[in-house]
């Protein structure tokens, strides 16, 4: 099967990493387009690493999530930046983005609305129970995605 426009889910890990050259060796003899992809987990939970350090002050810890969110992004943005140009110099055509909230949620709608072919993502392990009880990124898409998924 050929495929001409591939999401690319990645996170900044070793199977992340694995994820990505997967990704280029399918996309190079199709040359296909990549999106690469990235989501920000950031929920209500951080906030208790920072009440514990700021106390109950709610400016303190709003202006420190704050300039945390606005550090993790700059860092992302590089990151992305540098895949796409590793990607490029592949002789791929290439974008990335990110988001902040619930990967499952947002590599589906990506997927959706970049109308992807493909959707390339890695795998934690979670397997038996664990996967039906804590559920998974990568179940979740290779059932609700709008295309095929492959999860390495």
């Amino acid at each position: 099967m050929s495929y001409s426009r591939i999401l690319v889910a990645l996170d900044r890990s070793a199977q992340g990493e694995t994820v990505f050259k997967q990704a280029i060796a399918i996309a190079k003899p199709n040359q296909a387009q990549l999106l690469l992809f990235h989501t920000l987990i950031f929920d209500g939970r951080n906030l208790e690493a920072y009440s514990g350090i700021y106390g109950q002050n709610a400016m303190g810890i709003s202006s420190s999530v704050e300039e945390h969110i606005q550090t993790q992004t700059q860092e992302i943005e590089t990151w992305l930046q540098d895949c796409a140009e590793k990607a490029q110099a592949e002789g791929l055509a290439v974008e990335y983005d990110w988001r902040i909230g619930d990967p499952s949620s947002w590599i589906r709608e990506m997927a959706k609305t970049w109308d992807a072919d493909l959707v390339i993502l890695g795998r934690r392990g979670r397997r038996g129970l664990a996967e039906v009880f804590l559920g998974s990124v990568s179940n979740h898409v290779v059932h609700y995605a709008p295309c095929s998924v492959l999860a390495k």
